[in-house]
């Protein structure tokens, strides 16, 4: 009996373990993170819910959306977080965290970096507005392949790309 039960239990165990591994990869925006210390002796550590396009058009089945301010992912706003000052395509940023947003109009983007940092998607912006620590503006560019899921890039120069479809948005962090 003892035997039995502990077949039993070991059989549960795995397919308990089998079917939560299929439950994590069928998750629509899994939650993914980078983080780099860059040249400059700074940590930066970006934290998002990461989309996937499944067949959908940017701008118009799926964000971004032209005139209108995306968390920069799904579920929560993204958190941008420095542990050091930096600048920002030359622009302070104090050390911290922050949600961040975007701001698409054509080509040309505004990156937005708000104080309050623990919200879900961009839906308080409005309301949050006041909190922005820093906004900058940056061209996209087309990436140079194609990327199914919604992902971010440090590298150790400091550049962070947000990476999708065949949108590059990057910029630059000293």
């Amino acid at each position: 009996m003892k035997t039995s039960y502990k077949i039993f239990a070991l059989c549960m165990g795995m397919l308990t373990i089998a079917f939560g591994d299929l439950l994590a990869q069928d998750k629509p925006s899994p939650a993914a993170s980078v983080s780099e210390k860059i040249k400059s002796g700074a940590t930066v550590s970006i934290n998002y819910s990461s989309p996937a396009l499944k067949g959908r058009t940017m701008g118009k089945d799926v964000e971004p959306m032209e005139g209108k301010v995306w968390r920069a992912g799904a579920n929560n706003a993204t958190v941008f977080e420095v542990d050091k000052e930096v600048k920002i395509e030359g622009k302070a940023l104090p050390a911290g965290k922050y949600a961040f947003f975007t701001l698409k109009n054509g080509d040309d983007w505004t990156l937005i970096f708000n104080k309050t940092w623990d919200t879900w998607g961009a839906f308080d912006y409005e309301k949050n507005k006041g909190e922005d620590a820093l906004q900058v503006k940056v061209k996209s560019k087309k990436a140079a392949s194609a990327s199914e899921r919604l992902t971010y890039t440090i590298d150790k120069s400091g550049k962070v790309s947000l990476l999708w479809g065949d949108l590059d948005v990057s910029f630059n962090v000293k």
